[in-house]
């Protein structure tokens, strides 16, 4: 089956509701063009479960894994196919494109398209990687979401991004107007902590690990990673030290908790704390965008900008394996986000903040790179596409079909 129509972006407030299926193609072969360019991974992992694997640090990883060590992947995902004439979700043809390469390079790549949480798709998971795949050696755990099922209570919690005990009031720019005014958020009332937690804490990394190891599907050494975000001060009222905080608190609780479950195997679990890219969830951040548009102003000056597959591989290759070790933080974090971090880059940061307005935006800001970030996420604005033809948009994912 096929249908063809020309697809533009359209976009509603912090998403864009078309993807554009040769775009997001283009768009993931870059990303695996980045990968082949490398040295592959010296010890790297041969069988890896990425959970979340459709977008950002999910989908990267499994690029990274898959291209770099010559790993079989099974990726887990909630995405749209086309439906209705409308094009399926960027996700969808990320993976759809993914597995095409994948399979073209004659790598095993598995996909699964359902939720996450639940059991059914940890039990599916399990069979095909029983039935089909060596022991797991890498467990990827890249979910966002925001709302979950409990699968043991069936109770709905749905996460918010609200500040703790007062209201936070900051500078912002509005992606909608392309205006920098000032936003507040109200704090948080009762059940808003216990919901993001539930939601966006380690609970579920936690059940699917449980999982794994009591169908024995384990590898002797296996190793997972969990990504978080830290962020720079001014974000922390609604970051750091608000709800979703909480949430990243509960999943280095389970970190601890894997990392126990892990050693018994000779392996580790931790979570990677990852620089400010430019995804789907974080556009829906309040004060983000401005100061991502900042600070890839000033990466890019001093060439030490990277996006999700340069954070992926650095992580990799770096850190995790190339007969390297893991540099953990005082908190027992692993930083990625180090070159975001660096005292020269913050401190120039926060001298433009206060200078910055509407009038201003794209002299002292990358905003321009923000937009093209956001838009490369649906498969617009990649060289090479012509968005004035017509394309398929059912695509199939491969493994799916």
């Amino acid at each position: 089956m096929s249908l063809m129509q020309v697809v533009k972006p359209k976009i509603r407030g912090f998403i864009c509701v078309t993807a554009h299926p040769e775009g997001c193609a283009a768009h993931v072969q870059e990303q695996i063009d980045y990968i082949k360019a490398q040295k592959p991974l010296q010890g790297g992992p041969k069988s890896v479960l990425v959970i979340g694997s459709s977008t950002g640090y999910g989908l990267s990883s499994r690029i990274a894994l898959a291209f770099g060590s010559k790993a079989a992947t099974l990726g887990i995902f909630f995405e749209k196919p086309s439906e209705g004439g409308k094009p399926a979700s960027a996700g969808w043809y990320n993976s759809a494109a993914f597995e095409k390469a994948a399979h073209r390079d004659g790598l095993w790549a598995k996909s699964l398209n359902g939720d996450a949480f639940s059991n059914e798709i940890k039990e599916q998971a399990i069979a095909i990687i029983k039935k089909e795949m060596p022991k797991i050696d890498l467990v990827v755990y890249s979910l966002a979401s925001p709302r979950r099922t409990d699968p043991k209570t069936g109770i709905s919690h749905r996460s918010v991004l609200k500040p703790i005990g007062a209201p936070f009031s900051s500078k912002n720019l509005d992606t909608d107007s392309h205006k920098v005014d000032e936003v507040t958020i109200e704090p948080a009332v009762e059940g808003d902590v216990e919901n993001t937690v539930k939601v966006m804490g380690g609970e579920d990394w936690e059940l699917w690990m449980d999982a794994l190891e009591e169908a024995g599907v384990l590898a002797e050494g296996c190793n997972s990673v969990a990504y978080s975000y830290l962020g720079p001060e001014v974000t922390w009222p609604v970051y750091k030290n608000g709800t979703i905080g909480k949430a990243k608190e509960d999943l280095e609780r389970a970190a601890q908790a894997i990392d126990a479950l892990l050693k018994i195997k000779r392996g580790k679990a931790f979570v990677s704390v990852n620089k400010a890219v430019v995804t789907q969830a974080s556009s829906a951040i309040p004060v983000v965008p401005l100061y991502i548009s900042l600070l890839f102003k000033i990466m890019k000056a001093k060439g030490l900008q990277e996006g999700c597959i340069e954070q992926a591989w650095r992580l990799f290759s770096t850190q995790l394996y190339n007969d390297n070790f893991l540099n953990y933080d005082e908190a027992g974090r692993v930083r990625v986000d180090d070159w975001e971090m660096r005292p020269d880059v913050q401190e120039e940061v926060f001298a433009i903040w206060p200078k910055v307005n509407t009038e201003n935006l794209s002299e002292l800001t990358d905003y321009a790179g923000y937009q093209g970030e956001f838009l490369k996420l649906f498969g617009f604005g990649i060289p090479g596409i012509d968005y004035d033809k017509e394309v398929d948009i059912e695509v199939p994912i491969e493994s799916l079909a």
